[in-house]
């Protein structure tokens, strides 16, 4: 007998094409909780959860084994079993025969398939759908999934779509794609499909309205213009492109072409590991379980325990052993959940993180955050990938990190317990205890040899004692034994004894007294330098501190600091993590800390200035190499604090290396400034950061310190870093498409130039208004603010700036079709880059000017203009430039009738596009690749 599952709708059950009676609606919601995860255990907690949510009845127990007995003796009579495991029930069935798992199994084949084969598959996929999942069941469970399920339904309707534009069945969608737009007016994917199909119907002023409007509307609603994919095909609607009007012959997406790098971001393995057999075991068999069930879920293991017991070796150590298990790469990140230095990693910084290691091009990082995750799950679609949660909070923190693909698997380490992880996504708990006597001798005996410890078996017992079990105290006793092989076992123990008595009384839960008793002892056989900077290293802000941070910080020099972290390294209080980069574990930090805040000559305080000027001083350096003097509003900083040595520069590789491995520090070292109240290294660190911020697109953190920056210029009353410190926030705002917000910084920066008398102020302000008001479409209000710029910068004598802002109102100009002031503008910019420029400034202009000739029928002239530009763009390594510049001479050469040529350089943009994954722009370059050739039959 066929039996048929559907929950695309309401839950119904048939046999045979019959429908069955399954029950009452709490009965059925039963039958759909163990559905969702079939051939998958589902534990009595899990169903509750499901079932009632937060408040389940007093005896909910009694009520759901009636549900699932009623349930069993109607299944069971028509093949389906519904067993029980250890605490849990599972309903074996075939997944084809879900409709749930039937669907995602169709779309999932889609994706592979060639458009004729993915439209029929995404059609027969969406005929599933009966109504809203799940009926009206109202939990909280219940809601969530439905809700993700309705966006998958959604994104499937999209993706059938554009296989339908490809194939060119433009007049068959468009009566739905109008139905569905009016439902989804925000929708700009949407809005796409309906402008191209009306295009290519040959209703192109109705295209173009619908342009108008949707713009219209995303202004009004969200206050920012339509993104680059819609605004380009708008530009070619406008245009009449014929690549447009007939879909390609072959498939426009990125294709596999697509280059991912593989990351490797797993930390070094741990040194003399012990134990944890059964651990390890247990996590390779819940992959191999699941991989063998062919299982439609991540893998989600949370190691849980309290801090130093060993969660993060652990999940280090597996990764390590595992790796052929994960082909396509391991990520990692650090979410310093109990960190006591520093903030829980924000999500945006750790989802950005994977990006970066997954090869995401800056400019092509979406600005919206749900964008963000939605494109590292897309990433991570069909790969097999390690991901490696390490010291999360809670699971709100771990969620929006999960990957979508059950080809992923995931290790979480926390001190909490994860509980609605394991609820809602089935992770598996894994709960790590301090070592048994057993498994602690044996890490002992690894450090110290076997004669050492049978020579004092007494002794060897008290450090065990007074370690409780716990690796990372028994790490530490280890470690100070093994550097001093003359001291006695004993003589440890007596210390150790003595420590844990005098420390009882400082139990805090985190930092007991026989931990503390540990660190105690360790602390003390330090030499009194190694110590003191042990003190100042707790008090630092950061994730760690690289060498000559930490010499300004003692107020050392370099090699003298190196022996005495070399010291505290042998003493398992620092760990060398990275060449000349140096870490604590969270417990020895709060210890240290302590030590530090102790000091009563109060020394930390100067330690922390020598540090925060150390960054302030390094950063500006580093960004007068990456920028010139050209930044504007560049600050006049104070002399650093005595003993305080910033590092030395070579070049702008080198200061854009500086600022990868130092930005993390950077930026606690500005919330250390500002929680001192030091208001002027405040904002002039947030000005440090400019260029790096702006090359790498890390606008969130710009405007993360630029607010930092403008609080600290309020409280000190400062107008001018008032000011710099709005404009500096106008445009980051734009940038992540808070247009009402920017254009608010602006104006009130504008206010206080013009009230002050500032004209490069004024001029800066306006040239950023000219960009937001493009940003926006409003073409016209960007050339007004454009001029404005120009007619101030003419009068500053900086010919630098004034031949930026020249080029800036050409291609605003140009933009609005009035190209002879466009050329004459950006002729006059050209020659002002090279008289005053270094090479390579001109490379924009250049660009301009290509794009003004070939927009006026002069394609020599273009082709010229863009082969200068791509050389400048090539010798200064800017290959996002480059794959700009190629496409547009590839247009020219068409242009000239030489499409041999055309083609070939479209294929190398074509590759720097996917290489960046700029999705749009090498989808309009594949689109002209596979159009119809202009060169005859």
């Amino acid at each position: 007998m066929a039996v048929t599952f559907g929950l695309l709708g309401g839950i119904e059950v048939w046999a045979d094409g019959r429908p069955m009676d399954v029950g009452h609606v709490r009965q059925r919601s039963v039958l759909a909780a163990l559905l969702v995860d079939a051939n998958r255990s589902v534990s009595v907690d899990q169903l509750a959860d499901r079932i009632w949510g937060e408040r389940p009845p007093e005896r909910f127990r009694t009520a759901l084994y009636s549900y699932l007995s009623r349930l069993r003796a109607v299944l069971t009579a028509v093949g389906v079993e519904i067993g029980k495991e250890a605490g849990g029930y599972v309903l074996v069935a075939e997944k084809a025969a879900i409709d749930l798992h039937r669907f995602r199994e169709l779309v999932a084949e889609a994706r592979g398939a060639a458009d004729e084969g993915s439209e029929a598959l995404l059609e027969q996929a969406l005929g599933l759908w009966r109504g809203d999942a799940f009926g009206a069941i109202d939990t909280p469970w219940f809601n969530a999934l439905r809700d993700a399920l309705a966006q998958e339904r959604f994104a499937a309707e999209l993706d059938r779509n554009d296989a339908g534009l490809r194939r060119g069945r433009h007049g068959e969608l468009l009566a739905g794609l109008f139905t569905r737009a009016g439902e989804r007016p925000l929708d700009e994917r949407l809005a796409g499909q309906l402008m191209l199909a009306l295009y290519r119907c040959g209703r192109q002023a109705e295209a173009l309205e619908h342009y108008r409007r949707t713009r219209q509307l995303l202004v009004a609603e969200l206050g920012i213009g339509p993104g680059r994919a819609v605004d380009q095909l708008h530009q070619r609607i406008l245009e009449g492109d014929p690549a447009l009007a007939e879909p390609p012959a072959g498939d426009t997406s990125l294709g596999p072409e697509a280059h991912i790098p593989v990351p490797r971001q797993l930390p070094a393995p741990p040194p003399a590991f012990t134990g944890r057999a059964r651990e390890l075991l247990r996590l390779s068999e819940v992959c191999d379980v699941r991989a063998e069930a062919g299982g439609e879920t991540v893998v989600i293991s949370a190691i849980g325990g309290i801090g130093g017991v060993g969660k993060t070796w652990l999940a280090v150590r597996w990764a390590h052993e595992n790796t052929a298990r994960f082909p396509d790469g391991q990520l990692y990140v650090n979410l310093r959940g109990f960190d006591p230095s520093a903030e829980p990693v924000p999500t945006a910084v750790a989802v950005r993180g994977f990006l970066d290691a997954l090869g995401v091009a800056p400019d092509s990082i979406p600005v919206d955050l749900d964008a963000q995750t939605a494109l590292y799950r897309s990433l991570l679609a069909g790969r097999r990938v390690l991901v490696v949660l390490d010291d999360a909070r809670d699971a709100g923190q771990v969620r929006p990190l999960l990957p979508g693909s059950p080809s992923c698997t995931v290790l979480v380490t926390s001190r909490s317990r994860l509980t609605s992880l394991v609820t809602t996504h089935g992770a598996l708990p894994l709960p790590l205890d301090v070592f048994g006597a057993a498994e602690a001798r044996e890490l002992l005996v690894r450090h110290l040899g076997a004669a050492r410890v049978e020579a004092e078996p007494d002794a060897a017992d008290v450090l065990l004692e007074h370690c409780a079990g716990l690796p990372l105290a028994l790490g530490i006793v280890a470690a100070r034994a093994a550097t001093h092989p003359d001291l006695p076992l004993a003589a440890l123990a007596e210390e150790l004894r003595e420590a844990a008595t005098r420390l009882d009384a400082l139990d805090t839960g985190d930092l007991t007294a026989n931990l503390r008793a540990v660190f105690a002892a360790s602390h003390r056989a330090l030499s009194a330098p190694a110590a003191e900077l042990f003190g100042l290293l707790g008090l630092a802000p950061g994730p760690d501190i690289g060498l000559p941070a930490a010499a300004s910080l003692a107020g050392l020099d370099a090699p003298r600091t190196r022996v005495l972290l070399g010291e505290l390294e042998a003493a398992h209080l620092v760990q060398r993590h990275a060449p000349a980069r140096y870490r604590m574990h969270d417990l020895v930090r709060l210890y240290a800390a302590e030590r530090g805040q102790a000091d009563e000559r109060g020394r930390g305080r100067d330690a922390l200035r020598r540090l925060v000027d150390f960054y302030l001083h390094t950063a500006f350096a580093a960004n007068s190499l990456v920028d010139g003097p050209n930044t504007p509003f560049r600050p006049e900083l104070d002399p650093a604090a005595p003993g305080c040595v910033p590092v030395r520069l070579e070049d702008p590789a080198a200061a854009l290396d500086w600022f990868d491995a130092e930005h993390a520090c950077v930026l606690a070292a500005q919330r250390l400034a500002l929680k001192q109240e030091r208001h002027t290294p405040v904002w002039q660190l947030a000005w440090t950061l400019i260029s790096y911020h702006w090359r790498g697109a890390h606008f969130r953190d710009h405007l993360r310190v630029w607010r930092a920056g403008l609080t600290a210029a309020e409280r000190q009353g400062h107008p001018p870093a008032r000011a710099l410190a709005h404009w500096r926030l106008g445009q980051a705002a734009s940038h992540l498409g808070q247009g009402a917000e920017a254009l608010d910084h602006l104006g009130r920066a504008l206010a206080v130039y013009e009230e002050a008398g500032d004209v490069p102020g004024q001029a800066h302000t306006h040239r950023t208004l000219g960009w937001v008001w493009e940003q926006q479409g409003d073409k016209e209000a960007a050339l007004t603010h454009a001029g404005q710029a120009l007619r101030l910068y003419e009068g500053l004598g900086n010919p630098v700036w004034q031949a930026g802002q020249l080029n800036a109102v050409g291609w605003c100009h140009a933009q609005l079709g009035r190209f002879e002031e466009a050329r004459d503008h950006c002729e006059r910019a050209l020659a002002l880059f090279r008289a005053e420029a270094g090479r390579g400034a001109e490379a924009s202009t250049l660009d301009s000017l290509g794009y003004i000739a070939h927009r006026t029928g002069r394609h020599d002239r273009a082709l010229g203009h863009y082969s200068e530009a791509l050389e400048l763009f090539q010798e200064a390594g800017n290959a996002y430039d480059e794959a700009d510049t190629l496409a547009h001479i590839a247009d020219a050469q068409q242009a000239l009738g030489r499409p041999e040529e055309a083609r070939e350089n479209r294929l190398r943009a074509l590759a720097l596009f996917r290489a960046q994954r700029r999705a749009a722009q090498a989808r309009h370059v594949q689109e002209q690749l596979d159009g119809p050739r202009l060169d005859g039959p």
